[in-house]
């Protein structure tokens, strides 16, 4: 039977762009389904007790940065620490990749090359065209793709997968759950894959 791993994220997470790749190999190396749900940042933090990044006491802040980089490098993708377009309202991206998941597309490429777009490229994720041109580059129609991003269905599930991730305990980006056990952030994904060994 398929194992599957329970993928939640914000779309503006750095350490959701830095796990991303990673947990694309380990899934393929273990046949497990990526269950890819993007997740509100700002509902997630008020229902749970997180604070944004710019909100953060200074020595916090600083060995975000010190994290950020030793894991660019450990992963062998770039990163941009201040990027222009962060924070960005999300709603358009998370959109975009239910969609994807919903309409047979690839939602774990879209969701990676969205975040590597924020990360990397320093591009708003925010700007539909944007947006569009990131969903043509990873094979999706990009029309169809922007309009049901901002659809009902779409927003809707946005949404519910928000609740559903508070629900079973989600606080931070990237979390993982795996039959049943949480893995909060993806400098646990050797836990992820051993878990997956397991079986």
């Amino acid at each position: 039977m398929s194992r599957s791993i329970d993928y939640y994220f914000f779309m503006i997470s750095p350490f959701a762009y830095l796990g991303s790749r990673e947990l694309e190999r380990i899934a393929g190396v273990h046949a497990a389904r990526v269950n890819v749900k993007p997740v509100k940042v700002q509902t997630v933090f008020q229902e749970t007790g997180g604070v944004p990044p710019a909100q953060r006491a200074k020595p916090r802040q600083d060995y975000r940065f010190i994290e950020l980089e030793r894991w660019s490098r450990e992963r062998g993708l770039p990163i941009t620490l201040e990027p222009k377009y962060f924070p960005v309202n999300d709603d358009l991206a998370a959109g975009a990749v239910h969609a994807a998941n919903a309409t047979g597309g690839d939602p774990l490429a879209l969701a990676h090359a969205l975040l590597a777009a924020c990360w990397a490229g320093e591009r708003d994720v925010s700007d539909p065209p944007t947006v569009r041109e990131i969903a043509e580059a990873t094979g999706h129609d990009g029309a169809q793709l922007m309009d049901a991003a901002t659809g009902e269905a779409a927003q809707q599930a946005f949404q519910t997968t928000t609740r559903e991730a508070i629900d079973r305990g989600v606080f931070g980006s990237p979390w993982y759950i795996v039959e049943g056990e949480p893995f909060w952030g993806q400098d646990r994904l050797d836990f992820v894959e051993r878990k997956l060994a397991q079986g």
